[in-house]
C-alpha cells in the first residue's frame, strides 16, 4: 500500500458520504411536509408508532433525523413522549434499508444482461445521468428535487466503488487481513471502534457502508464485525440524544435518552447471546467464515428487528429511566419559558421549521391584539391590574420576537429552495411589526395612566370619535390577522385603501378636537393626550400596511422590491378597485363619525 492508495480510499469514502448528503437532504427537504403531518397525527399506540417510524426513515434514509424530528414535535407539545417511543424504535429498523441497497454490490450479472443494469458500476452513471438530466433539462422545482436525490444516489455508488478499488489494494498488503484479525480477537475494541466511527460521521447508515465496502475484500469473518456493527448503534445514537438536548423542554431531551437506552439494552442482549450461542457451540459453523456486503445487511436488519420484538415489552420502564435522568423544570411563572416549538433539530426539514415559526408568530400576534384590545378599554376606566397585564405580555413578546428572529437567521443558513427564501422573508418582516403592534398598545397604556393620574378624562365627544376610530382599526386588523394567519390575498388587499381612510379620519379628528382646545371644552393635558393617541392609531394601522404588503409581496415576487411604487400606485388612484373600496369605506366610517355629533 502507497500514499496513493489511501487518497484513493479517502477520496472514496467523501465522495460516499458526500452522495448519502445529497441523497438524505434531497428525500427529507421533498418529504418534511408529509413526515409532519404523519407524526402529528399519530395515535397513542407503540405499535403504530413503530411502523411510523420504521416507514419514515426507510423513505428518508436517516434514523437521526427522524428520531430529532421526532424530539422537536415532542417538545413542542404536539406529540407526548410515550406516543414517540415507538417512532424511535421503528427509526432503528428503518435506516436498515440503507445496507440493503449497498448490497447490490454483490450482485452477479454474469449471464444475464438484464441484472447488469443494477450493478452500481452500470446504476452510478445512470443515475447521474438522469439526475443532471432533471436539474438542468427540465426547470420545474419537483424535478430539481428529484434530480438531487438521484444525482445523490449516483455519487454513493460512485465513491462505494472507489473504496471497494481501493480495499482491494489493501487487502493484497494484508492490511485489512491483520486488522480485522485483531477485532476478531478482542470484541470489546471492535465494539469501542464501531461506535467512535459511527460517532465521528454521524450516521449508522454510512459506517455500515464503510463496512460493507470493505467486505468486497473477502477477507472480513463474522467473528471480526458483529461487535462493530453493534458498537456502531451505540455511536450514532449518542450523536442523536446529544443534538435532542438541544431542545429546551425536559420531554424533547428524553426522546435521545430514551433512544440510547434502547441501543444500550439491544448491544447488551446482542453481545450476550453471541456469546452464549458460541460457548454452546451453535456459531462454529460461522464464526470464521466470510461475510459479503448481503450477510452485513441482513444481520444489520435480523439484530435491529430481533432486538426491536424483544425490547418492546421494556419500553415503558426505558420511559420512566428517561425521566429519571432528565428531571422536570420548576416554573416559577406565567412565562417564565419561552415556547420551545423552535427548535433547531427542525432545520433539516426547513418546512417543519417554518411551521413552527408560524404557530410562535400567531401566539406572538394574538397576544399583540389582546393587548391593544385591552389598552383601549383603559381609555374609558383605568385599571391599573388590566395595564400591569398589559406590561407583562409586552416583555414575553419582546423575549418571543428575539427568539423568533434569531431562530430564522439560523434557519437561513439551511435554506436553498427559493420558496423557502420567500418564506423567511415574509416571517422576517412581520416578526418586527407584530412587536410593533405590542409597543402602541403600551403608549396607548400610558396615555391612559397619565390621563387618570391628572385627573383629566377625555371629553365624551372625544371618545365617541375614539369609537369610530377604534372600529375602524378593528377592521382592518381582521383583515391584517387573515392575511397572514391563511395567506388570504383578498383580504390583504382590502387593508390599504383601510389605512387610507384611517389617514384621512386621523387629519378630521385633530380639526375636531382644535376646536374643542379654541372653545375651552378640553383641558390642555388631555388635548396633548389626544393627539397622541391619534399619532399611535394611525401608526398601527400602517403597521397593518405592512403586513399586507408583505402578504402581498409573497405571493407575487415581482413587487417584492418595488413596494414603495406598489403602494404610491394605489394612493395616486390609479387603481380602480382601490379606489371603488376607498370611497366606498370613506362613506362608511365618515357617516359614523357625523352620527356621534
Amino acid at each position: 500500500m502507497n500514499i496513493f492508495n489511501l487518497i484513493s480510499l479517502l477520496g472514496g469514502l467523501a465522495m460516499f458520504l458526500y452522495g448519502m448528503r445529497i441523497m438524505g437532504d434531497g428525500l427529507k427537504e421533498s418529504s418534511s411536509g408529509p413526515l409532519k403531518k404523519a407524526l402529528e397525527q399519530l395515535t397513542n399506540k407503540p405499535i403504530k408508532g413503530f411502523f411510523l417510524g420504521l416507514l419514515i426513515t426507510a423513505v428518508i434514509q436517516s434514523s437521526t433525523a427522524t428520531i430529532v424530528i421526532t424530539a422537536g414535535l415532542v417538545g413542542a407539545g404536539i406529540i407526548s413522549l410515550h406516543q414517540s417511543i415507538g417512532i424511535i424504535v421503528g427509526a432503528n429498523v428503518g435506516t436498515t434499508v440503507t445496507g440493503q441497497i449497498i448490497r447490490l454490490l454483490d450482485l452477479d450479472s454474469s449471464g444475464t444482461s438484464f441484472l447488469q443494469f443494477f450493478k452500481p458500476s452500470t446504476l452510478a452513471p445512470i443515475a447521474l445521468i438522469i439526475g443532471i438530466i432533471f436539474i438542468m433539462g427540465l426547470q420545474s422545482k419537483g424535478f430539481g428535487k428529484a434530480g438531487q436525490i438521484i444525482i445523490g444516489f449516483g455519487i454513493l455508488f460512485s465513491g462505494l466503488l472507489n473504496m471497494t478499488n481501493a480495499v482491494n489494494v489493501l487487502a493484497e498488503g494484508g492490511t485489512i487481513e491483520r486488522l480485522f484479525s485483531m477485532l476478531g480477537e478482542n470484541p470489546i475494541l471492535a465494539y469501542l471502534i464501531g461506535a467512535g466511527v459511527a460517532f465521528v460521521l454521524q450516521s449508522s447508515s454510512a459506517s455500515i457502508g464503510i463496512l460493507q465496502a470493505f467486505s468486497m475484500s473477502g477477507l472480513l469473518t463474522f467473528n471480526s464485525i458483529y461487535a462493530v456493527l453493534v458498537g456502531i448503534y451505540l455511536g450514532d445514537c449518542i450523536t442523536t440524544a446529544i443534538v435532542c438536548c438541544i431542545g429546551t423542554k425536559p420531554d424533547a431531551k428524553r426522546v435521545g435518552v430514551i433512544n440510547i437506552l434502547f441501543n444500550l439494552g439491544k448491544s447488551v442482549l446482542i453481545l450476550a447471546a453471541i456469546a452464549l450461542i458460541y460457548n454452546l457451540g451453535f456459531l462454529s459453523g460461522i464464526w470464521n467464515s466470510v461475510v459479503n456486503s448481503g450477510d452485513i445487511a441482513n444481520l444489520n436488519m435480523l439484530f435491529n428487528l430481533a432486538c426491536s420484538i424483544l425490547l418492546f415489552p421494556l419500553l415503558g420502564l426505558f420511559e420512566k429511566l428517561s425521566r429519571k435522568i432528565i428531571k422536570d423544570k420548576s416554573m416559577t411563572g406565567q412565562h417564565d419559558e419561552i415556547p420551545s416549538t423552535l427548535n433547531p433539530v427542525f432545520f433539516s426539514a426547513p418546512a417543519i421549521a417554518f411551521g413552527r415559526s408560524y404557530d410562535a408568530l400567531i401566539v406572538m400576534y394574538d397576544m399583540a391584539r389582546e393587548n391593544l384590545s385591552s389598552s383601549f378599554k383603559l381609555l374609558e376606566s383605568y385599571d391599573a391590574k388590566a395595564a400591569a397585564e398589559i406590561y407583562d405580555n409586552e416583555e414575553y413578546i419582546d423575549r418571543m420576537t428575539d427568539q423568533i428572529s434569531n431562530y430564522l437567521v439560523q434557519l437561513s443558513a439551511h435554506i436553498t429552495a427559493p420558496e423557502h427564501s420567500e418564506i423567511l422573508s415574509h416571517y422576517h418582516s412581520v416578526v418586527t411589526e407584530f412587536e410593533r403592534l405590542s409597543d402602541h398598545a403600551v403608549n396607548i397604556a400610558e396615555i391612559a395612566a397619565s390621563l387618570d393620574k391628572n385627573k383629566a378624562p377625555l371629553t365624551s365627544s372625544a371618545l365617541s370619535e375614539l369609537s369610530v376610530l377604534e372600529n375602524l382599526l378593528d377592521t382592518i386588523l381582521d383583515y391584517s390577522e387573515s392575511a397572514f394567519k391563511n395567506r388570504n390575498l383578498e383580504a390583504a388587499r382590502h387593508i390599504e385603501p383601510l389605512e387610507q381612510v384611517v389617514d384621512d379620519m386621523v387629519n378630521r379628528l385633530k380639526d375636531n378636537h382644535l376646536e374643542r382646545l379654541r372653545t375651552g371644552k378640553c383641558s390642555i393635558i388631555s388635548g396633548t393626550e389626544f393627539l397622541n393617541l391619534l399619532s399611535e392609531m394611525e401608526r398601527i394601522s400602517d403597521i397593518c400596511s405592512n403586513i399586507g404588503v408583505a402578504t402581498i409581496a409573497r405571493a407575487t415576487p415581482e413587487i417584492k422590491h418595488q413596494v414603495h411604487n406598489y403602494v404610491s400606485t394605489l394612493h395616486e388612484g390609479r387603481d380602480e378597485s382601490y379606489n371603488t373600496e376607498y370611497k366606498e369605506a370613506f362613506d362608511k366610517y365618515f357617516s359614523q363619525l357625523d352620527a356621534v355629533h
